[in-house]
């Protein structure tokens, strides 16, 4: 920020002494044919580019599943109408952010890269007008430090994690109302810097479209992410920084921002509660509590910008314990920095001070006082920090860059030097920290590797290692997860089904039960314990456990689907008939509902319907065998027998030592009378299972 109390033009040799371009800082417009504009462009877009090539490359990560892959309102254009009329249709209800997935997901899908390099795309946009919003406000080294936004480490983040497009794209959108803003305003004749326009008349009929341009950026950034919501707290300390005071229409002309960003954000704050699930023991934390972890985490934010090594994805849980003298030193520390730089404000300047505010104020709604579901795990993370680090690079750049001058004012080498050692050192660490998001496997172990007591790393590291059959190594990570966090249900419901999988139904009953117990409203656990029962010959507590399930999240398809097992093992075919027909309504891709609804529907020998269905079934597994050998029987029953044998042949195809499929075909040659073949399979199926057909 610029360092004396009346903004000034900065000397531009400043700057190009360091060997960036000249026309990077200075408020008057530079021409986009500018050569040296030209040139700070393309260092932004291909230096970050480079940086983040690992990143490109990686794919999908934890929660992208929720919001890309798995994302039905991705599939349709009715899907589209959800996104913004639904809140409930999308994990958080970010409309701008999934209708950009719906848009992707139409050009390429599922193809990962594709919205990695948007998230790259919109990073580079929300530099370049970091850029030109630092020009007009005459911050010194504009340039070197929108390039340091670009290429700083701790927002790979949010860059390189698809679920985080909230972040780059309400960035964007944030700096744009800004700029727009600021620029209207001065247009105005209200001056940012206490000029007064030429034509205050015509400046106000002008101030009126700027105004509604720039509050209709903001709404977009809010639609992008609530954390946008600092953007009129953030005007008024520009204004009060250039001005050195604030003046009725500055409050008045932020108000109906304030009005809008305050809406926004109690909506997140309910749905984050009730529909994320940020409820909890975990959230109990009292105003003294809140009020230390936002000292110590505004400490954390400010020490990795200036030393981004060691980041992790997920950051240890602060154990806060307000009766530790040692807990009120970081608070302290931001309380006496902003009292300070008050006190030296003439001699050093408003910018150090309006830095430091814009800093703590950008990073209000993450700072603990209100319940986000990521504190259940840890307190802070880097991609929190996104739009607030500007305030502090800000800060850092000029505040070295007057220290480098007063130590070297001969001689541009050592800055020079430095700077451009720095910028390689950015470039470098970006590129290492964007490899870490390859793949889930690689993110949860880096996060281990740097800390290992993230008991959610470990839950979901197991997870993972199940999925692919690993249960030795999964229930190591899943037991640890446990040992950490007991009362996590999550994690002994996966290691119950680790358990239920490799046949001990006594210990995945056990881990059921003890989850149900310490986690009574988490519905997976109550379908868990229902599952095992049924398994165990227990149907009744069985139907009991998958209704209480059912109870707690009614559009459980999963459950509904177990539901109708039970009933169909329980003799009660109309009523699972009528659960997995429901499983089906909430989720028409279930397989498995499919598959056990046609076996019932060709007991009620409604072989049309069930026929349909295993088509389905086959569309998606071409090689199922129990569907083909269903969709032979059915065929075969109605004596469409060439349509059977084709059913058959397929199965034997694939599995040559299938007797019962050679035995229908020895049945379905028989009826059209080519007893050759007949012969010929009824005596591979004596062979196979030594019975006379």
């Amino acid at each position: 920020m610029n360092q004396s109390n009346e903004p000034t033009k900065p000397d531009s040799t400043d700057v190009r002494d360091l060997g960036v371009p000249s026309d990077a800082v200075g408020p008057a417009p530079v021409s986009l044919g500018s050569p040296r504009r030209s040139v700070g462009l393309a260092l932004i877009f291909g230096l970050t580019l480079l940086a983040y090539v690992p990143a490109i490359q990686g794919g999908f990560i934890w929660d992208d599943d929720d919001y890309v892959i798995n994302n039905e309102t991705l599939r349709s254009f009715s899907g589209l109408l959800s996104i913004w009329t639904d809140p409930s249709a999308t994990p958080q209800y970010y409309p701008l952010v999934h209708s950009t997935f719906w848009i992707e997901y139409q050009l390429w899908g599922l193809w990962s890269s594709g919205y990695h390099v948007t998230n790259v795309m919109l990073h580079i946009l929300g530099a370049i007008l970091l850029w030109r919003l630092l020009r007009d406000l005459s911050v010194p080294l504009a340039f070197v430090i929108a390039l340091v936004f670009a290429l700083h480490p701790v927002h790979v983040e949010s860059v390189a994690w698809i679920t985080e497009r909230k972040n780059v794209l309400s960035g964007v959108f944030y700096l744009a109302a800004m700029t727009v803003f600021l620029r209207g305003y001065k247009i105005a004749g209200n001056g940012i810097a206490g000029q007064q326009d030429s034509d205050p008349i015509d400046g106000t009929a002008k101030l009126g479209r700027w105004y509604v341009a720039a509050t209709a950026l903001f709404l977009c950034a809010l639609l992008s992410k609530t954390v946008s919501s600092t953007l009129p707290a953030a005007i008024l300390v520009i204004l009060w920084w250039k001005r050195g005071t604030l003046l009725k229409r500055d409050l008045w002309a932020t108000l109906p921002l304030f009005a809008m960003g305050m809406g926004f954000g109690l909506v997140t704050v309910w749905l984050e509660k009730f529909q994320v699930g940020a409820d909890g023991i975990d959230w109990e934390l009292s105003f003294v509590q809140r009020c230390l972890i936002a000292g110590r985490a505004i400490v954390f934010y400010a020490t990795k910008l200036v030393s981004p090594v060691q980041l992790t994805f997920i950051y240890p849980r602060w154990e806060i314990d307000a009766s530790s003298p040692f807990a009120y030193a970081f608070p302290a520390m931001v309380l006496l920095l902003i009292v300070v730089l008050w006190v030296l404000r003439d001699r050093l300047g408003r910018g150090p001070l309006a830095a430091v505010l814009l800093f703590c104020g950008t990073l209000f709604p993450a700072l603990g006082f209100f319940d986000v579901y990521p504190m259940r795990f840890s307190f802070v993370a880097d991609h929190f920090q996104y739009l607030a680090s500007i305030a502090w690079i800000s800060l850092v750049v000029v505040t070295m860059n007057a220290v480098l001058r007063s130590i070297s004012s001969a001689s541009m080498v050592l800055p020079k030097c430095i700077l451009g050692v720095s910028i390689a050192t950015l470039v470098f660490l970006t590129w290492q920290q964007g490899k870490v998001y390859e793949g889930l496997e690689v993110l949860w172990r880096d996060t281990l590797a740097k800390n290992p007591n993230t008991f959610l790393a470990h839950n979901n590291l197991g997870r993972l290692l199940i999925d692919r059959g690993d249960y030795e190594e999964a229930e190591k990570h899943l037991r640890e997860s446990v040992r950490i966090k007991p009362d996590f249900g999550d994690s002994l419901v996966n290691l119950a089904k680790s358990r239920e999988a490799q046949g001990d139904l006594t210990e995945a009953g056990v881990l059921y039960q003890k989850a149900t117990e310490v986690a009574p409203g988490y519905p997976q656990a109550w379908n868990g314990r229902g599952v095992v029962a049924a398994m165990s010959g227990d149907l009744e507590p069985a139907m009991k456990h998958l209704q209480r399930a059912l109870e707690i999240k009614p559009d459980y398809a999963n459950a509904l689907v177990n539901l109708g097992l039970v009933h169909a093992q329980s003799g009660r075919t109309p009523d699972a008939i009528r659960a997995l027909e429901s499983a089906l309504q909430l989720d028409p891709h279930l397989l498995e509902a499919k598959t056990n609804l046609a076996r019932m529907l060709m007991a009620n020998e409604d072989t049309g319907r069930a026929e349909q269905l295993l088509k389905e079934v086959l569309s998606a597994n071409p090689n199922d065998i129990s569907t083909l050998l269903n969709l032979g029987v059915i065929t075969g029953s109605d004596q469409r027998y060439e349509t059977a044998i084709e059913y058959f042949r397929r199965i034997v195809e694939i599995d040559r030592s299938n007797a019962q499929a050679h035995y229908n075909l020895g049945a379905m040659y028989d009826a059209i009378g080519n007893q050759q073949q007949s012969h010929f399979h009824f005596n591979v199926y004596a062979r196979l299972t030594g019975q006379t057909p």
